[in-house]
């Protein structure tokens, strides 16, 4: 197949309609546990810290390898929480890559923190340790703030290279806090996101690779003894018998509802990765020669909540490919330090490797429920797309 009239005819025949992500045919599988799930709660009816909860967070960290795991209301609540616990504030520096969704920079904002934009790597997609090097002596030569977090976000799935971070953060006297919003399983030299920095925030909203029924997220920790301080912000700074505030806090809850949600699906969530997995391996030996993949760090193997790519005139190629009945989406259009909110913090001179990428990328399906010939269905459009745009 090799041209738009076929491919449309194949979409709405052979292979029939393709999700972007297909959460109906996973709750399919589940419906009957999730519900067993749901009715354990509304039977005991502890909606907010139900059992449900401390289930999550030591299956969470038994899974990850993490020390400790602490549910929270969000992605973005688990961002906030440990930038708050590492007394971050006014004056201080958190470096953090400008190429990934807004909530990132809103959490170092929220804390009274400063966000200092690091271009990204071209090939990875990833916070660039060059640019950060070089950031990082600007920020200590200007004088104004201090080096206080390093912040990566291992974008599309894919993490970002620790080892080397590690050593820089190391180096530094910097905090090290990963921003895994979306590479809940993926690893690391054979470690899973949640045990490769100090501290991991992961979001479980709806799309995501591990995805709750509503807002939802997870702070990983190396070790055990900030849970506590992690738990105290997350329900208004209070202590352990909730009578007193002790610290600055908000709620950062997670409801049990969310939790039972999670427990079914974490159950299947290997299962799901390696299909995933074999889905990327099909794209990547297919697509890498008419587009140009997301690659990966040596020893990483990415979570795959997304599969991205970059190509030249991608608005016509996502026309094509939409006429085709291909779903794809496009994170991210705008770089964070072209936006409004954050252009008071835009380097001077930009950051070219962001930029460039966020003129090219987009993305394409990717769930386990993806058939065989879906997925060769999508790589022939793809091919014939990218032909067509010359």
């Amino acid at each position: 197949m090799n041209s738009v009239s076929n491919l449309s005819l194949a979409a709405n025949s052979s292979v029939g309609d393709i999700a972007f992500i297909d959460l109906k045919a996973q709750q399919r599988r589940i419906r009957p546990a999730v519900e067993r799930r749901l009715q354990a709660v509304l039977d005991h009816g502890r909606y907010i810290a139900g059992p449900e909860i401390a289930e999550l967070e030591q299956k969470i960290a038994d899974f990850t390898g993490a020390a400790a795991a602490v549910a929270c209301a969000s992605g973005t609540a688990a961002l906030i929480i440990p930038l708050l616990a590492s007394g971050v504030g006014a004056g201080d520096a958190v470096f953090v890559p400008a190429f990934t969704y807004n909530a990132t920079a809103n959490a170092i904002l929220l804390s009274g923190a400063t966000p200092v934009f690091v271009d990204i790597d071209p090939q990875t997609f990833n916070m660039s340790a060059d640019d950060l090097e070089r950031r990082i002596d600007l920020v200590k030569a200007e004088g104004k703030l201090k080096p206080r977090v390093l912040m990566p976000v291992d974008l599309f799935g894919s993490p970002a290279d620790y080892r080397v971070l590690s050593d820089i953060a190391e180096r530094e006297n910097m905090f090290l806090f990963a921003d895994g919003a979306q590479s809940f399983g993926g690893r690391l030299d054979g470690r899973w996101v949640g045990d490769l920095a100090p501290a991991t925030a992961v979001s479980f909203f709806p799309g995501k690779a591990l995805g709750a029924y509503g807002d939802a997220g997870a702070i990983l920790s190396r070790t055990e003894n900030i849970k506590e301080c992690w738990e105290s912000i997350r329900w208004h700074g209070t202590c352990a018998d909730r009578k007193d505030s002790v610290r600055v806090g908000f709620n950062g809850r997670m409801d049990s509802f969310q939790a039972a949600v999670l427990l079914e699906k974490l159950a299947i969530f290997e299962e799901e990765l390696a299909a995933r997995e074999r889905i990327a391996e099909v794209y990547g030996a297919r697509l890498s020669r008419v587009a140009r993949p997301q690659q990966h760090a040596r020893g990483a193997r990415p979570g795959w909540g997304y599969y991205s790519l970059c190509v030249y005139n991608r608005e016509r190629v996502l026309a094509r490919l939409k006429a085709m009945g291909v779903p794809t989406a496009v994170y991210y259009t705008t770089p964070l330090h072209k936006m409004p909110a954050f252009a008071e913090y835009a380097p001077e001179g930009g950051l070219p490797a962001t930029e460039k990428v966020a003129q090219e990328i987009f993305s394409l399906p990717m769930h386990p429920y993806l058939t065989p010939a879906q997925t060769d269905y999508i790589c022939d459009a793809v091919e014939s797309a990218v032909a067509a745009n010359g």
